[in-house]
């Protein structure tokens, strides 16, 4: 279990943060609704966001959901008939959410979706949002906008493309059908499916393993890796210019070649 000195908590305690060996890990704690979430509950995971990213001594940060049922099963529906009761209100309900959706998507430091269980509407949104999705055997993905009567935006439906393409993309949203892990993996939703009883240790370790890579040539991937999927008009490609000279110029570069040559483990500050 982590050192519980370094937990934080937001929300009323519906979401957990902690930090282990470089790894900052974010939990989305309200297992009674299978993980659904509040506008606090989004509200209180831009705060665990903003201070995983503020502090220096994290290198990779997972989510993941409480209790083994769900990572998050979708909106608190219960809180619609006050917050999304119609187009006025849904987008006041929007614009709330909007800035911690806007702050993951452009988060600087490599992020991992820790998937085991429901998975669904919101929950695919944060998922689709991360840089990497890992899930359990199990697990079950979906979103269910056209069972509730919802549109989805140019931002959700934009991720969802990239990872699916727009024929998935189609029959997962006109359905609302769910789908098993197996099939999440076989259309490019999730990277990698492991049994229920490995997946938090197979996470830590591709976390760990990123940990210890030069953190400056993983932002430099991140960075160019979003531009290539901008618009050709709308990429900076400046932008790109400046993280590989930052990276060439960096002592972690130096660092790299000369553990290279002499056969030992390079140690990273991101410098």
């Amino acid at each position: 279990m982590p050192d519980i000195s370094s937990e934080k908590s937001y929300a009323d305690g519906r979401i957990l943060q902690h930090v282990t060996d470089g790894v900052g890990v974010i939990t989305f704690n309200n297992p009674d609704k299978r993980n659904a979430m509040s506008l606090e509950m989004w509200e209180g995971f831009g705060e665990a966001l903003t201070s995983l990213r503020d502090d220096e001594t994290v290198r990779v940060v997972i989510l993941r959901g409480a209790g083994g049922k769900a990572f998050v099963s979708g909106a608190d529906i219960s809180q619609f008939e006050k917050t999304r009761h119609n187009a006025a209100a849904s987008e006041e309900y929007a614009k709330r959410s909007a800035a911690q959706r806007a702050l993951l998507a452009g988060y600087p430091k490599p992020t991992i979706a820790c998937i085991e269980g429901f998975c669904l509407g919101g929950g695919m949104q944060v998922a689709m949002l991360a840089d990497i999705r890992i899930a359990a055997h199990g697990s079950q993905f979906g979103i269910p906008a056209a069972k509730l009567g919802i549109a989805y935006g140019y931002d959700g439906l934009k991720h969802l493309v990239s990872l699916v393409g727009p024929s998935w993309a189609r029959l997962l949203m006109y359905t609302g059908m769910r789908i098993e892990s197996a099939e999440a993996l076989r259309i490019g939703l999730v990277e990698r499916v492991f049994p229920e009883s490995g997946l938090w240790g197979e996470t830590m370790a591709i976390a760990q393993t990123i940990s210890e890579n030069a953190p400056l040539a993983i932002k430099a991937a991140k960075i160019t890796i979003a531009e290539v999927l901008k618009d050709e008009s709308r990429r900076d490609m400046d932008a790109i210019k400046a993280i590989g000279t930052a990276c060439m110029d960096s002592a972690d570069f130096r660092e790299g070649r000369q553990a290279f040559m002499e056969k030992r483990k390079p140690q990273f500050q991101g410098k």
